[in-house]
């Protein structure tokens, strides 16, 4: 979890799957940055990666960890992890703070329709969202 009062987590039902922390499985041990911007307008350094978890379930399995951590935009330039990368003309990903919760259409990753809003299928029309929603 973020400490930050600000950043628009949602208390239920995961974060959006724009995020890299979920990629961060991908390739483990590495860290993975991006740039995101929130529904409100906000903007947030962010980065990533995986670590072994403590201890094993009772399989003797075990099981990695992503771990997240990040700044407002404009604090970026302070992280080592931020150099190189262009933070006055950042390539930002825009993220929701949860499918449920979300209003951003299309967006193909979408696990679940927003909850306020009605879905608009048409049987002719084809949509990048698996869940096309109708605009209030």
């Amino acid at each position: 979890r973020y400490a930050a009062g600000a950043f628009p987590f949602s208390r239920f039902g995961g974060a959006c799957p724009r995020w890299r922390l979920h990629s961060a499985f991908r390739t483990p041990g590495r860290i993975i940055t991006q740039i995101i911007e929130t529904p409100d307008g906000g903007r947030w350094f962010t980065f990533a990666r995986t670590v072994e978890r403590q201890g094993q379930d009772g399989y003797g399995e075990t099981h990695d960890l992503a771990v997240g951590l990040g700044c407002e935009l404009r604090h970026a330039h302070r992280l080592a992890y931020a150099h190189g990368l262009d933070l006055d003309r950042p390539e930002v990903t825009p993220i929701g703070p949860a499918c449920r919760l979300c209003h951003r259409h299309p967006c193909a990753e979408r696990a679940a329709a927003p909850i306020d809003r009605p879905l608009a299928v048409d049987d002719w029309a084809k949509s990048v969202s698996p869940y096309p929603f109708a605009a209030i």
